[in-house]
């Protein structure tokens, strides 16, 4: 009885523990990526928006694979779903090497296009397995500790990504890269691009050794899907459920929201630091330090989060959350200085409970329908390849009405927040 009613019983700690390595795995690369948005934008002397097409590429990956990831789940087992996830992951790090040696921008695109097929199958996989480990009545909870790892593996991203790429790139600003010569400006772009590559190898390898433990280990069939299912009539179910078609679209604008919080955190610091006196690299990279602060927040948020949960309905913590979120955007968006990076670090304390609430909440007494109602949730991660583009597009105009353009393009985040929130009222009736 005692097993029954645990977060994780017994018999599933070991599985649960691999399975949560893996959330681990991809908030690393989802984090050493955001800030590649400035990066390759300074390296090929594009704009904003141009560099923002890393996002596009990147979340599409997750939109374009997670149908295919679910049916092809249903079919074999969550161990194959979770191999396969790592191959494609393996595949698009490595797939870097020729992408570096091109010096060109949209092999990188293709690259990371490949990486997140893998994330796709990943997510689609370990988060109803998550859901499945033990009894129903804690699964929320269950998905949000094991959700807690993801900011750890987004911190050591974050850090490689400021240490590693972005310090070591050439100092010199956007402005004096548009005066160099084209043969001076081919030699600092190589070299740059050699440095953005190197982490992704490293991790590629890493990757493999991670595929080759969890091929090893033997995995129970928990929960496990069954492929005479009919495909067509399960989605014709689906959505027909309020609670799982709204939450696929609240998990659209958390994506979003949650991408562009973290993305154009850079954008926003670096004007802050720069009106200051503030060399651009200078102020990029201690931007990067202010998102670290915000990932570390948002990490020990979840810990909280998860222990909040045992008191309050998940719907009504989540409308909660949302609210304070809003709050804070709206300072983001008033103050022009130090004070609005201080709100924009601190939205990341109530995003944490977001994603595995909405994603727990929408898939709450589905069955076996779950395996493909997961694929609706992970498709709805293309929230964070559609909005940041949007918001890049106002950024690039500098200024708004005689305010800054990178405070005024948080509207959309505010939106995104009003969106989360009418959900979780939905939910707390």
């Amino acid at each position: 009885m005692k097993d029954k009613h645990s977060l994780v019983p017994g018999r599933m700690l070991l599985p649960f523990i691999l399975v949560t390595s893996l959330f681990f795995a991809w908030g690393f690369a989802n984090d050493i990526t955001n800030p590649m948005v400035k990066a390759f934008s300074k390296i090929f002397r594009m704009s904003v928006t141009d560099g923002a097409l890393v996002q596009l590429a990147f979340y599409g990956g997750y939109f374009v694979m997670a149908l295919p990831a679910a049916i092809f789940i249903r079919r074999y087992t969550y161990k194959t779903g979770i191999l396969m996830g790592l191959t494609l992951y393996a595949l698009g790090t490595l797939l870097f090497i020729p992408a570096g040696m091109s010096g060109m921008y949209y092999p990188f695109l293709a690259a990371y296009f490949i990486l997140t097929c893998g994330l796709s199958f990943l997510e689609t996989s370990a988060n109803p397995y998550i859901l499945s480990m033990g009894s129903p009545e804690t699964a929320t909870r269950r998905l949000n500790l094991a959700q807690a790892f993801n900011p750890i593996g987004s911190l050591l991203g974050m850090y490689v990504a400021m240490n590693f790429i972005q310090s070591r790139m050439n100092p010199m600003s956007t402005e004096e890269r548009a005066l160099l010569s084209d043969a001076e400006f081919e030699a600092v772009k190589t070299s740059d691009i050699s440095i953005l590559v190197q982490p992704y190898i490293t991790l590629g390898f890493c990757i493999l050794l991670l595929m080759i433990v969890i091929l090893l280990f033997p995995m129970p069939k928990a929960a496990e899907s069954d492929d005479r299912l009919n495909i067509r009539a399960s989605f014709r179910k689906l959505i027909s459920i309020p609670r799982y078609r709204e939450g696929v679209v609240a998990q659209f604008f958390y994506v979003g929201v949650q991408i562009m919080c973290w993305t154009f955190i850079i954008q926003y610091g670096t004007r802050i630091f720069t009106s200051e006196g503030m060399s651009e690299q200078d102020a990029e990279i201690l931007s990067q330090q202010y998102n670290i602060a915000a990932m570390a927040i948002f990490c020990v948020s979840r810990f909280i989060c998860t222990y909040l949960l045992k008191f309050f309905h998940p719907g009504r913590l989540l409308m909660w959350f949302a609210l304070c979120s809003l709050l804070l955007i709206a300072g983001v968006i008033c103050f022009h200085d130090i004070r609005g990076l201080y709100c924009l670090v601190g939205v990341s304390a109530c995003m944490s409970l977001m994603f595995p609430t909405i994603y727990g909440l929408s898939l709450e007494g589905l069955g076996d329908d779950a395996k493909l109602g997961a694929a609706g949730l992970i498709m709805a991660i293309l929230g964070g390849s559609v909005m940041p583009p949007l918001q890049a597009m106002i950024i690039d105009m500098k200024e708004v009405f005689g305010m800054p353009a990178v405070n005024i393009s948080f509207i959309i985040p505010a939106v995104c927040f009003v969106v989360i929130a009418c959900y979780g009222h939905a939910r707390t009736k």
